[in-house]
């Protein structure tokens, strides 16, 4: 007999196995109904729908045009509603609950101080607003039977010159739920270059940050994020594929910076429905995280933003396991990745992989034993 723990899991398995999440954006996940919600009490007009349901399926069908540029656009109607310290602690809370539910026991979720500040608040404001909001959708999720812990990283829009002001604004706040920083917007005339002097004071300040790279330019990106600015993760880092050959016989050639890449152990904080949108992948099936899985690369599975992929953890893996038949050692093994990889310390990451992931997905594993037994002993019941 064929062992189960080595099939497909369920829709409901996947659901319910511990999940790390690393590339999260706080304005993209976003319930449709707030965001109407939030829009009426705000006075927002601009909506351009007023029904929950049509709400999603708009955003969905406006991220779904093959470009980074454009999908960056839908975010113009969720940072509107987001400019009260009410609306901002809705949205972290219910964040926090809308994770935990999905079986999601630790995350990073990212936003942008400086786009939160048209209602007149400061950035201290935004981020305690934020960092009370996820604790308020932690304490949430305790009362419905779930576990979640949330950290928060500060986000600097690569177009603005902000940068050095955000990573200040993250250190202030390390140890008060904001584990570290990030840049993000349009790659391409933005290289992460630009913002020296921020990664240099994060490096001097011993701090976290990851750089969104290798998603919409390429190699360069990722080259300079690693290189230049001495970035702990990449975000996406899609594009390292473009460093590796695979020949005709299936054998494979690593470019030296991907090669880099995987003997470093530099996370990738891959996010497989946004790059569908994004046009830097043709299909699941395609997706550059099937071979960097064959690979061992330091490979992450990720959301990147819910509302516009209408996607979850869950929808991810699910995608993942029809397209290369992942089991739950595969989900385990992407969960472990993300759990090292996070911006918490060493002795914390830990007791999260040994005490909640790895018993997790072991409980998982040994369902297949009991189903079998209550079978077997149907069977016998039946004979007899």
């Amino acid at each position: 007999m064929t062992s189960q723990t080595h099939s497909v899991p369920t829709a409901d398995q996947i659901r319910r196995a511990p999940k790390v999440l690393l590339h999260d954006h706080l304005d993209g996940g976003l319930r449709p109904g707030t965001i109407i919600e939030l829009a009426r009490e705000q006075g927002y007009e601009n909506l351009p729908e007023t029904e929950p349901d049509k709400l999603g399926v708009w955003f969905r069908e406006a991220a779904d045009s093959g470009s980074l540029e454009r999908y960056l656009e839908t975010f113009a109607h969720t940072c509107a509603v987001m400019q009260t310290r009410e609306a901002l602690f809705r949205v972290a809370a219910e964040c926090a609950a809308d994770l935990a539910e999905d079986g999601v026991v630790y995350a990073e979720v990212r936003y942008a101080p400086e786009q939160h500040l048209e209602g007149g608040l400061t950035l201290e404001e935004v981020v305690e607003a934020v960092n009370a909001g996820f604790r308020e959708g932690e304490r949430q999720a305790r009362a419905n039977g779930h576990r979640i812990r949330v950290g928060a990283l500060l986000t600097a829009m690569r177009h603005a010159a902000r940068s050095l002001e955000i990573a200040e604004l993250a250190n202030a706040y390390r140890d008060s739920g904001v584990v570290g920083f990030d840049i993000a917007g349009a790659e391409a005339g933005y290289p992460p270059t630009r913002h020296l002097d921020a990664f240099e004071y994060l490096k001097r300040e011993n701090n976290h940050f990851t750089i969104h790279a290798g998603e919409a330019f390429g190699l360069p990106s990722i080259w300079q994020a690693l290189q230049w600015c001495g970035a702990d993760r990449l975000g996406h880092g899609v594009r390292i594929i473009d460093d590796i050959e695979v020949a005709d016989d299936g054998s494979v050639k690593l470019g030296r910076l991907a090669a880099y890449v995987r003997d470093k152990r530099i996370p990738l904080e891959m996010c497989p429905s946004s790059n569908l949108q994004t046009g830097a992948a043709a299909s699941i099936a395609e997706h550059p995280i099937g071979l960097l899985r064959k690979l061992h690369f330091r490979a992450t599975v990720n959301t990147d933003n819910r509302l516009m992929s209408g996607t979850s953890m869950s929808r991810e893996f699910e995608l993942l396991t029809e397209a290369f038949d992942y089991t739950l050692d595969d989900m385990q093994w992407f969960s472990v990745n993300a759990m090292k990889s996070a911006f918490i310390p060493f002795d914390e990451r830990l007791a999260m992989i040994n005490e909640v992931i790895k018993p997790g997905y072991a409980e998982l594993r040994s369902e297949w034993l009991f189903q079998q037994t209550a079978t077997t002993s149907g069977s016998s019941r039946t004979e007899g």
